[in-house]
């Protein structure tokens, strides 16, 4: 009788213990889950913040960049452009019966009438207002013609689907990618065509910028140590901010594809 009430309380203590243990494991188990749970979170808004920090930064980059870029056109116009019109002005005024100084004044005005268009139109590709004024597709054309005119590249602009206006602020930003990536082949490609189309679809707004230059290897670019890779590092940045994907496919000897891809839903 004895024996059997040591049992039964053996059982009890045993049984007890176990529900205990388990309780004991079980708070164990659901506090482990809640500090993962909540590092995680953490983990998350840390990140979203690093991210957001990064956005921000970005934006207030461009904001400086565009605003130099409307204090370059200002000046432009309204001393640069000023001061080559009072010179050209200058020289209808002088009066001689030479005809090789004749001949030379109506060169130098001539070279006069083109550094003033040339800056106008530069002043124009600069000034932010003017570029969101005139939209994307224009922005483009007008970008193409300045290098057509320069006499050193053919250049071709491809519309597809019906165009639609975006965002302007996107527009802007878009422009300014195809900028510096038309200025890069400007100064490194050795280029003597460029190619860009624009495609309007249903769901998203497709640019693809082609040249015929030399090249470019993009294995550095992973490296850190390519001397395009802060322009072109700038180009993704710019289109991540905008939630367009950017891409870029080149090789030595064989010229350069620029891809913009840009959501509708983002515009």
């Amino acid at each position: 009788m004895h024996e059997e009430k040591i049992s039964e309380s053996l059982v009890q203590v045993i049984y007890g213990g176990t529900i205990a243990f388990l309780v004991l494991a079980g708070f164990i188990i659901f506090f482990s889950i809640l500090y993962l749970k909540r590092r995680n979170r953490h983990i998350v808004e840390k990140n979203q913040m690093q991210a957001n920090y990064t956005q921000e930064l970005l934006r207030s980059q461009l904001e400086i960049q565009e605003q130099t870029l409307k204090n370059i056109s200002q000046e432009i116009h309204d001393n640069i452009g000023q001061a080559l019109s009072l010179a050209k002005l200058t020289l209808s005024t002088v009066i001689t019966n030479d005809e090789i100084i004749l001949d030379k004044i109506k060169n130098s005005k001539q070279l006069v009438s083109k550094a003033i268009s040339d800056l106008r139109s530069l002043s124009h590709s600069l000034d932010t207002d003017y570029v969101k004024d005139m939209g994307l597709q224009r922005a483009i054309e007008y970008e193409l013609e300045m290098i057509r005119k320069s006499g050193e590249m053919e250049t071709n602009l491809k519309i597809e689907g019906s165009p639609v206006r975006l965002d302007k602020q996107k527009e802007l930003i878009l422009f300014r990618i195809i900028q510096e990536s038309l200025n890069n082949i400007i100064k490194h490609a050795n280029a003597s065509k460029i190619n860009v189309e624009l495609e309007y679809g249903s769901s998203e707004v497709r640019l693809q910028m082609t040249d015929n230059g030399g090249g470019v290897d993009l294995g550095p670019l992973d490296e850190g140590e390519s001397r395009f890779g802060l322009g072109i590092r700038n180009m993704h940045n710019r289109a991540k901010l905008i939630g367009a994907d950017f891409k870029m496919q080149s090789a030595l000897g064989e010229g350069t594809i620029v891809r913009i891809v840009l959501p509708l839903e983002n515009t």
